[in-house]
């Protein structure tokens, strides 16, 4: 009688896990899996998103590495990326040193930093456009930084950065509560200095931390969309293109949707290709530390 009890509490709960599984599984291939299959087969076409199209096998892949307006905005994405990623990442673990410290307010202070994560980005960006555009120039006499080619792309940076520390500063303080208190003590036993410690001891042992840190905010960075459409909509003269902004801009409203379904499939395997590669190289450091 026990074993048909368990039997059946056993069969129970495997029908209650099914019928919780089944209901987020397709939902998830209804709005992400099918999706990407549909995109995939839209790039083998001639397609405007519209009407009739043609079958033109690999003619959008061929016609991708010779776009000079695709090739700089792949450019101009990487270049935003990988110095919003190290300002994130820079600030952020100099913030969660000062949080884990002992200082007042702690708790008080961790929630004010974590406010930018809160606010959408469509908003954050539309408050930092006004910010640069009427409130700078007016202090510094200068014109709107958002007017330049050159330094647009400065301003994305820094609203990247202001908003992405919320969450890796989060992640940096529960590595950093995690290192034992012991291990600085002995340390200081040993003569280690304040930059001694974080060196050989504190990055050491946060390195599963950094590795995080630096795949989920390169992966964010690089399909940043949001700030682009609220502060410049990828001017001027198309010097701050996105990725992402190019292929939904394009690809919806240009005319181009199998071109830009093409742009999408390399864009993915791209951005799989760096998380992978990312996580082995630093995998490997944290092996050598």
């Amino acid at each position: 009688m026990a074993n048909l009890a368990k039997a059946k509490n056993g069969s129970d709960r495997n029908r209650t896990f099914m019928m919780i599984l089944i209901p987020v599984l397709v939902i998830f291939c209804a709005f992400n899996t099918v999706p990407l299959i549909t995109g995939f087969l839209y790039s083998f076409t001639d397609s405007k998103g519209y009407g009739a199209f043609n079958i033109i096998g690999l003619q959008n892949y061929m016609d991708l590495f010779s776009d000079a307006r695709v090739l700089n905005s792949y450019l101009f994405t990487f270049k935003v990326a990988v110095v919003a990623t190290l300002g994130t990442n820079i600030i952020s673990l100099i913030l969660a040193m000062g949080l884990s410290s002992k200082i007042k307010f702690k708790s008080a202070l961790r929630g004010l930093y974590f406010v930018p994560r809160i606010l959408g980005a469509l908003v954050v960006g539309y408050v930092f456009s006004y910010f640069f555009t009427y409130i700078v120039p007016a202090i510094t006499g200068t014109e709107s930084i958002l007017a330049s080619t050159e330094w647009a792309w400065v301003a994305i940076v820094i609203v990247l950065v202001w908003q992405a520390c919320a969450q890796t500063t989060i992640i940096y303080l529960t590595g950093l509560s995690s290192v034992p208190e012991d291990v600085y003590e002995a340390a200081a036993l040993d003569g280690a200095t304040g930059w001694n410690k974080f060196r050989y001891i504190t990055f050491p042992l946060i390195m599963p931390s950094v590795t995080t840190n630096m795949v989920l905010v390169m992966k964010d960075m690089l399909m940043v969309f949001d700030q682009i459409v609220s502060m410049t909509s990828g001017g001027p003269a198309q010097s701050t293109e996105s990725i992402s902004y190019l292929i939904y801009n394009n690809g919806l409203a240009g005319g181009q949707f199998g071109y830009q379904c093409a742009n999408a499939v390399i864009f993915f395997i791209l951005i799989a290709a760096v998380s992978i590669l990312q996580t082995k190289f630093l995998n490997s450091k944290e092996e050598q530390l």
